[in-house]
């Protein structure tokens, strides 16, 4: 849905502030300001330029990227304002020989004026594609590159890398992230929390996090909570009401060492374990009388087979009587497949000498350092464990520590501009662009396609060249089955054009998690994906090349 903003202004868009409050206009690079100072001098300031935000590689060895942090982008200009205490500080970081006026000009600064052309939030996205087009006054835009740099590259690097945790698990699995203590300082852990979540993660232990998104939470206990406790004598309050109010256990424990002699001297388990650790089963037990209706214990304090399982076991088996249902167990240590395997057979066998339906599948968890690889392997040794704790490989993005987005100006006063370099992967592509994705019979998507704004606009059923952006011999002919336009209005600025809303964070998810369902599955395995095509129309390619000869220095033999 999209609605019209008369004049585009922060006010009429009514759009809360950035989530960071840090966000402000002065969370910048100085050189943005002498260069918007530089402009301001040369009059150069108020002349239309036209930017594109992309990123050149593909993250983690891949061969796609899931773009986030938008939202945040149009929330910032939603809100840019210089404050009197901002402006003061701009004044001392510069050389006292800037002019007053400059001053008077950044205090009357906003972004009514600019317009964002963006690819939507949650969508997969390739290299050298403009995610986002930003137009306006060029020492304004100027003054949004490092901020919108800033919010879209940790934003879109972790939200892929959540991504592909979720591939290499499985849609059946639960993924949760567990990577606050881990994750770069209070924004990046929030950031993580939220950007995971859009890459299809399905809960997260970040209470504020929880909080702000509306994400949901889990966590259960530590170790230290497990060993806070000596034995059973500790616990004081006993009793548990029955589920259904009908009755109280006044000896909740005394039920849960009942539980335990029973499975001692199980037929199918004899001999599995003798003596468990009782300050383990107080703590159990403890957690229990706390929590009845959502109990999971940790399990690998002291031992998980000799005491961590069992001890959860006799616990769980307690609660059963009681007409609760106990969630599962945590392994956050040792050999994840093998233990997984055996705790999965000690619930089957308890399901199937006490005849307790559905015990055989209680919940495993499984923590402990993972990532990509350790997810991998165990699907290659094979597991029992439903669900996954994420955290230091996932938020700190540990494969690959940025993204790479840039920010190139690509036409001032309807002059497109170039940037070249020997490394040919820097060289921009010039011009006001318009994006489109070419989809197939089979429904993927074939290629991406960079057009001239004024040129026509694909169509369904007609033959397209499409072309490597400077790869002479790389073309190919597509017959496309579907066109969809990638680049949309999200700040229309004075242009009177609808605006496109911004959807909450679950559809952003939603999205995001159709948009992979939508790729073709060579492009998105693990080892040697193949690379998706990008291109451009046949008439631009010529003008990136006529422009490329015209711009580049002519060098000189003598």
């Amino acid at each position: 849905m999209a609605e019209t903003i008369p004049n585009g202004g922060p006010e009429s868009a009514n759009i809360d502030g950035p989530t960071n409050p840090m966000v402000t206009p002065i969370l910048t690079d100085l050189y943005q300001f002498t260069m918007a100072y530089a402009y301001w001098k040369a009059g150069k300031h108020n002349e239309r330029a036209v930017f594109d935000l992309y990123f050149r590689r593909n993250p983690f060895g891949g061969e796609y990227t899931i773009f986030a942090g938008l939202e945040e982008c149009i929330k910032f200009i939603a809100n840019f304002k210089f404050t009197e205490d901002e402006i003061a500080f701009i004044r001392s970081s510069l050389p006292s020989s800037c002019e007053d006026g400059f001053f008077e000009y950044l205090r009357r600064l906003d972004c009514s004026d600019i317009e964002i052309y963006s690819i939507s939030e949650g969508s997969v996205v390739f290299p050298k594609v403009p995610l986002m087009r930003i137009e306006g006054p060029v020492a304004v835009v100027q003054l949004l590159e490092t901020p919108f740099v800033n919010l879209i590259n940790y934003a879109s690097l972790v939200t892929t890398n959540a991504a592909r945790h979720r591939f290499v698990a499985g849609r059946s699995k639960i993924l949760l992230e567990f990577g606050l203590r881990r994750a770069q300082g209070p924004d990046g852990g929030i950031s993580a929390s939220k950007y995971c979540y859009m890459g299809g993660f399905d809960a997260t232990s970040n209470v504020a996090a929880g909080k702000l998104f509306g994400i949901p939470l889990r966590g259960t206990h530590s170790h230290a909570f497990v060993s806070s406790f000596l034995s059973p004598d500790e616990i004081i309050e006993k009793s548990l009401q029955h589920h259904n109010g009908s009755s109280v256990c006044e000896d909740f424990v005394s039920l849960v060492q009942t539980w335990l002699d029973k499975l001692k001297w199980s037929h199918l388990l004899g001999g599995i374990f003798s003596e468990t650790n009782q300050s383990e089963l107080a703590a159990f037990a403890s957690y229990a009388l706390a929590f009845p209706g959502s109990f999971l214990a940790l399990v690998d304090t002291y031992d998980v087979m000799r005491s961590g399982l069992p001890n959860f076991c006799a616990v769980a088996l307690a609660l059963n009587d009681l007409g609760y249902k106990a969630v599962g167990i945590r392994l956050d240590s040792g050999d994840l497949a093998y233990q997984s395997c055996e705790a999965r057979k000690f619930f089957c066998a308890i399901e199937k000498e006490f005849g307790l339906p559905g015990f055989a599948k209680t919940s495993i968890t499984a923590s402990n350092d993972l990532n990509e690889e350790t997810l991998d392997a165990l699907n290659k040794q094979g597991h029992e464990v439903d669900a996954f704790g994420i955290g230091t490989h996932l938020v700190t993005c540990y494969a690959q520590a940025a993204l790479g987005v840039v920010f190139k100006l690509v036409e001032i006063n309807n002059q497109p501009r170039i940037k070249l370099s020997e490394d040919v992967s820097k060289v921009s592509i010039p011009c006001k662009k318009r994006c489109y994705r070419l989809y197939g019979k089979e429904g993927y998507p074939l290629v991406d396609i960079m057009t001239g704004e004024n040129e026509p606009h694909p169509k369904v059923g007609e033959r397209i060249l499409c072309r490597h952006p400077f790869s002479e011999s790389k073309r190919a002919y597509v017959v496309p089955q579907r066109v969809e336009e990638l680049l949309k209005c999200f700040w229309p600025g004075k242009s009177a054009k609808t605006r496109e809303d911004l959807p909450p964070l679950k559809e952003i998810r939603e999205r995001c998690i159709a948009q992979l369902d939508q790729m073709r599955p060579d492009h998105m395995r693990r080892l040697n994906p193949t690379p998706y095509k990008v291109s451009v129309s046949a008439k631009l390619y010529d003008f990136i090349h006529f422009l490329w000869l015209n711009e580049a220095p002519v060098g000189e033999l003598q």
